[in-house]
């Protein structure tokens, strides 16, 4: 495969339902309803290609063109027919504007106005009555603009081609040959759920997820489909290591299980290798705007913090805020560069040429590269903590306070100081008393990156990709 796709999603699908028509693609444990795969819960890929191409009628019968954008706004109950809609805007020449009903109205609103959508869809908006054959679409062509809170702080889109989709997908060997049925719970709207969508199109497992996750549906739903490959986000690994799920579900069927969209503790890793008994535990570090560049990591406790080497012919680097290249071994930002034809900020320049930089992308993160390539990552640049003469690292305070016994989750942010500027704060979720862990982390701490405050929660506040909102924290400790 060249290194820029020649593929769009719509020969994708045709060309994976040529191939395997009644194979099973797509199934949602426990959900199913709505236009396609109403009685079974799961879709073949005949059944998947069938319906994109009535869609893609319908949408040029209601005078939807190639370039126009199309908003999807559904929820994960309904997977079947969005993977479906997602596919027949694609077809009709279109742009999806992927969005998750769980958003509130304004923010789907100010996604839908800043994509300048013409046209929304909805579960119950299918099928659609037919039209004309649609003007197919190009591999350079916008298949997708995904919203996301970026690397400079106000939420974007994101512009990802047709053959930014498709890189990696369409050749002889298909991913995750080991695997069965692969089993995430992404949500629809994220990069991670979209990830899993283009999957779907090409891997050889059948692609299973379920309507709402909690740690026993989806320990369950693990089982029942002696699912091989496993992905979730680190918040969900969390849940499940509390829930104690492996020792009422089998387990031993995961030779994979991926942690996406965060990082990934090196305890709570560790417990997953314990959990997961016969999986391999990889983390995979990228970002909506850098995707598919990423580098992957399987654990390794002689490598704590490592998110690991760039991968899929990709290159990570240390550099400026303008990209000019750092000794090795300094701390700086990280960039990523992909062979595959990169994404930018939806209609702003300005936005776009402070992250995409001739085919490398600015992280927002800080870290370091070692000299074996593996990369670290110090912290994201907006969460570093200036305490006087000092910066301290959340990831650091945060990696430290996970190894604390009692600890679940644990969420380091900055807090106003009278004198030093700002401190460290620790939200904690668990059976731990700040007492106990000021006493556990007095001698695995520096003095300046000690929290000044340690508050307990019940669960911290994350956004709908599954992300910590620390802007919250910070406002909620204030």
């Amino acid at each position: 495969m060249s290194a820029i796709s020649n593929l769009t999603i719509p020969a994708l699908l045709h060309a994976r339902a040529s191939a395997d028509p009644d194979r099973e693609a797509l199934i949602v444990h426990g959900g199913g309803s709505g236009a396609f795969g109403a009685t079974s819960g799961a879709l073949t890929f005949a059944e998947w290609a069938r319906g994109a191409a009535e869609v893609a009628r319908g949408l040029a019968g209601r005078g939807v063109r190639r370039g126009d954008r199309v908003g999807l706004v559904f929820g994960n109950g309904d997977w079947i027919d969005y993977a479906v809609a997602f596919c027949g805007v694609t077809a009709a020449g279109a742009v999806a504007v992927p969005l998750s009903d769980r958003l509130a109205d304004g923010e789907i609103r100010t996604a839908l106005s800043h994509a300048g959508a013409t046209t929304v869809l909805r579960a119950g908006d299918l099928p659609l009555p037919g039209g004309p054959e649609p003007e197919p679409p190009a591999p350079g062509d916008i298949a997708q603009i995904l919203l996301t809170s970026g690397t400079t702080g106000r939420a974007k889109g994101v512009a990802a081609t047709h053959a930014n989709l498709t890189y990696g997908h369409g050749g002889r060997r298909r991913s995750f040959a080991h695997s069965t049925h692969l089993a995430h719970a992404f949500p629809i709207g994220t990069n991670a759920g979209q990830t899993m969508l283009v999957t779907a199109l090409d891997a050889h497992p059948v692609t299973v997820t379920l309507p709402r996750f909690t740690p026993g549906r989806f320990a369950a739903m693990i089982e029942n489909y002696h699912a091989g490959t496993v992905f979730l986000v680190p918040a969900m690994a969390v849940e499940l290591l509390a829930a104690e799920v492996a020792d009422r579900h089998d387990l031993s069927c995961v030779r994979l299980l991926g942690s996406a969209a965060a990082p990934l503790p090196g305890p709570v890793a560790a417990r997953l290798c314990t959990a997961f008994p016969r999986a391999a535990i990889v983390n995979y570090y990228t970002s909506t705007e850098s995707y598919p560049a990423q580098t992957i990591m399987m654990y390794d406790p002689d490598r704590p913090g490592s998110v690991g080497q760039a991968v899929g012919g990709g290159t990570v680097r240390i550099g400026t805020a303008e990209g000019e290249p750092l000794p090795p071994g300094t701390v700086g930002e990280v960039w990523l560069r992909s062979p595959a034809a990169p994404r930018s900020y939806w209609r702003d320049e300005r936005a776009s040429g402070a992250v995409f930089r001739d085919g490398w992308v600015r992280m927002g993160d800080l870290g370091r590269i070692d000299d074996e390539g593996y990369l670290y990552l110090v912290d994201r640049e907006s969460d570093v903590i200036k305490s006087g003469a000092f910066k301290v690292s959340t990831l650091h305070v945060e990696e430290t306070a996970h190894e604390c016994p009692g600890v679940r989750e644990a969420a380091a942010f900055g807090v106003p100081h009278p004198t030093l500027g700002m401190s460290v704060a620790l939200a904690l979720v668990g059976s731990v008393t700040p007492q106990e862990m000021r006493l556990f982390l007095a001698d695995r701490l520096a003095p300046h990156e000690r929290p000044a405050r340690v508050l307990l929660m019940e669960a911290l506040p994350r956004n709908h990709a599954g992300k910590i909102d620390k802007r919250l924290l910070r406002e909620g400790a204030r």
